[in-house]
């Protein structure tokens, strides 16, 4: 009986690659050799996307100045004149000069500094944030577009619940029962921003599970798992990375919202939203405390969403390739 069994398994694995042959015999030749080049034209789709974005100035000014960033956040320690945290009330609320660049707070510590060390904990919670999200989506969207049906319906209903409500509502909630600090944030955001990842990712996913190149690998006895990762997965990237680049300018200014609430951050370490709470009785008095993570907020935020869209347009591929 096990022989049987094995020779009936051998007879059904040889029809499904003799059908699955004869299916990519019958396919035109301008669709076979798509069939064939997939990986070459993902590559090549890759680069025509980097051209482009190459040839967009803003957004290539915008990526220097966020790696620019992104640099002075990882040498911190080594960048900044002063100890953020160093306290000297002698020193304290002084005017912008030569000896503290953006004048000091009202514990004397030096405002350059803290911005330096708040830029490496909004970009640490952006990212960080971002990439649980995505995680998060990639996971839900796929098994939702992928798989259909009873888990589509499921999965879509909770993401939809999920959407409906505020997001700095939730993140409040959120935190207020998981408690401040830093680990939290990156949790807290981390579950509250997939949504928008998983509902476009259930729509690329819908859109490439009737692509003649999932379903050669299907009939061929490919599992979903393989599926998923080797077809579905690469050809939802350029999605993940627009997700990325516009989601992380949200998560920053949830978090600097949240460390202006008390929920965040906490002291003494730095925080650019924690910052401006502690700016306000001096708004009149001493403007610059106010002004410098303002503007610090508003330059990485500012850059993100200009990097967003010329990587939106890059890997659009309706728009149209100039010079291609």
């Amino acid at each position: 009986m096990t022989r049987l069994d094995a020779q009936t398994e051998g007879s059904r694995r040889e029809a499904t690659e003799r059908i699955s042959l004869e299916s990519f015999e019958r396919l035109l030749p301008q669709d076979r050799e798509a069939a064939v080049g997939e990986t070459r034209g993902f590559r090549g789709h890759w680069r025509a996307s980097w051209d482009a974005l190459r040839r967009d100035r803003v957004g290539m000014v915008c990526l220097a100045v966020l790696v620019a960033l992104a640099i002075v956040a990882i040498c911190a320690p080594l960048i900044a004149p002063c100890d953020p945290y160093a306290q000297s009330l002698r020193e304290r609320l002084l005017q912008p000069g030569p000896t503290h660049l953006l004048g000091t707070d009202e514990l004397g510590r030096d405002i350059l500094s803290r911005v330096i060390y708040g830029c490496r904990v909004s970009l640490a919670v952006g990212v960080c944030s971002q990439a649980l999200a995505v995680v998060i989506g990639f996971a839900i969207g796929a098994s939702a577009g992928y798989l259909g049906d009873v888990v589509d319906s499921v999965l879509s209903f909770v993401i939809q619940g999920f959407s409906s409500f505020p997001l700095i509502l939730f993140a409040l909630v959120t935190m207020y029962a998981l408690g401040p600090g830093l680990t939290n944030l990156f949790v807290a955001l981390g579950l509250l921003m997939w949504t928008t990842t998983a509902r476009l990712v259930r729509a690329e996913v819908l859109r490439l599970r009737s692509q003649e190149y999932v379903m050669a690998c299907v009939v061929s006895g490919g599992s979903r798992m393989r599926v998923i990762a080797r077809h579905l997965f690469p050809n939802c990237l350029p999605t993940l990375v627009l997700c990325v680049t516009l989601g992380i300018p949200n998560a920053i200014l949830c978090e600097a919202s949240l460390s202006f609430l008390g929920l965040g951050v906490q002291p003494p370490m730095a925080s650019l939203g924690q910052m401006i709470a502690t700016a306000q009785p001096y708004l009149v008095t001493c403007p610059w405390y106010s002004i410098a993570p303002g503007a610090a907020i508003m330059g990485i935020v500012l850059a993100l969403n200009m990097l967003g869209d010329a990587v939106r347009d890059a890997f659009d591929p309706r728009a149209e390739r100039q010079g291609g």
